[in-house]
């Protein structure tokens, strides 16, 4: 394995499927941890992702020339140029954020440069595919991930249960590598005091609050039967649509927000998340709500029943609708300024980016072979 030339700036490359300009959390991850490294490391930083053009072959985002698939995201076929384009950039380690075509070819560039690779899997696979096909299906994606990654140093993993379902398959070198959230932009003093009347709603409206991809797997049909359960003064605002409507009488949309600080705002604006995914593997935006000072809503199932609790919020069987509604009611009868104090003192207790980028940035350190890659570190051993 080749050890990065000393004097100079150590190049981490992040190649990912999971980037497109409305894609949720991977993209928040990458962008939050290309600010971070900046201002804290020692680490040059470029994103690898597909686009529609050859672009940025100098700047911090590489695309690279991909095919139009779904949802916004893209595909890239022609991969004897891609591996070339990897290779050009010198990368002395790269990190996988998809399990698809991008990591295979990551694990191969890697594999052909002599230079440590990590693979972070952001989705909970195993489980989706289980939960849609069964278990013989389940079997096959487990033994694909095994074939995968093999060929990576080190496997990451964001939350306890997706490390566990990874070691299950017979993956060995899982670590967990929580994410976390930006507090000073996620902040209750940032909130839009003037939502209710925007949405035409009374003063009074409790309001809930779902942000996110609008994918089969947010479930977003139990939060709509939900807020028909729960009737007033109980109002759902759904962040992640098109353009803004109103979809039922106790459901609003909201146009998807791509800078966090307008996300910031809506939220702050609200009383309560409510998520209805029974398969996250972290739950970023549920972090982020509280952050804002919101206590959350879950189904007791993947990775938000490790972020929840009843000092921050109410988790709920995964039974359907009913038992969210429950959960909702539950919440509002308890101390409502307390809870929101819980929630963003969580947050900053343990789910900063800065405690989880400073644990990232010593496991680079440890797979460069280098003592220390924090900036502030190196200034003070040279003082």
């Amino acid at each position: 394995m080749s050890t990065p030339v000393r004097g100079a700036l150590p190049h981490l490359i992040d190649a990912t499927l999971f980037y497109t300009p409305t894609s949720g959390g991977v993209r928040r991850y990458l962008l939050s941890k290309h600010e971070w490294l900046a201002r804290h490391s020692q680490l040059r930083h470029t994103l690898f992702v597909p686009g529609p053009e050859n672009r940025g072959e100098i700047g911090d985002i590489v695309e690279f020339k991909s095919p139009h698939l779904r949802a916004g995201y893209r595909c890239p076929w022609r991969l004897g140029d891609l591996r070339s384009r990897l290779i050009e950039l010198k990368p002395d380690l790269i990190e996988a954020g998809d399990p698809y075509v991008m990591g295979w070819q990551a694990a191969v560039v890697a594999n052909r440069l002599g230079i440590p690779s990590v693979a972070f899997c952001h989705s909970d696979i195993i489980n989706v595919v289980q939960n849609r096909f069964g278990r013989l299906a389940s079997s096959v994606t487990s033994a694909y991930l095994r074939l995968l990654y093999e060929r990576f140093d080190k496997v990451l993993a964001p939350s306890q249960v997706v490390a566990n379902h990874l070691t299950e398959a017979g993956i060995h070198h899982v670590h967990l590598q929580p994410l976390g959230v930006d507090a000073e932009i996620f902040t209750p003093d940032r909130r839009e005091p003037r939502l209710r009347e925007r949405l035409g709603l009374r003063p009074e409206t409790r309001l809930l609050v779902f942000a996110g991809r609008l994918a089969p797997e947010k479930n977003l049909g139990d939060l709509y039967a939900m807020a028909e359960i729960l009737g007033e003064p109980y109002h759902l605002v759904v962040i992640g649509g098109e353009v803004a409507s109103r979809l039922a009488p106790r459901v609003s949309m909201l146009p998807y927000e791509r800078e966090p600080q307008a996300i910031a705002q809506l939220l702050g604006g609200c009383d309560a998340f409510v998520h209805a995914g029974r398969q996250e593997t972290f739950g970023l935006v549920a972090l982020e709500a509280m952050a804002c000072g919101l206590p959350v809503v879950a189904y007791q199932a993947g990775g938000l029943a490790e972020l929840i609790d009843n000092s921050v919020g109410a988790l709920a069987p995964p039974t359907g609708p009913s038992a969210l509604a429950h959960a909702v009611r539950d919440l509002f009868d308890r101390d409502q300024a307390t809870m929101r104090a819980c929630a963003r003192a969580r947050v900053l207790e343990r789910h900063s980016w800065d405690a989880a980028f400073r644990q990232l940035t010593r496991t680079y350190a440890r797979m460069l072979h280098r003592s220390s890659l924090m900036a502030e570190d190196a200034a003070l051993s040279t003082a």
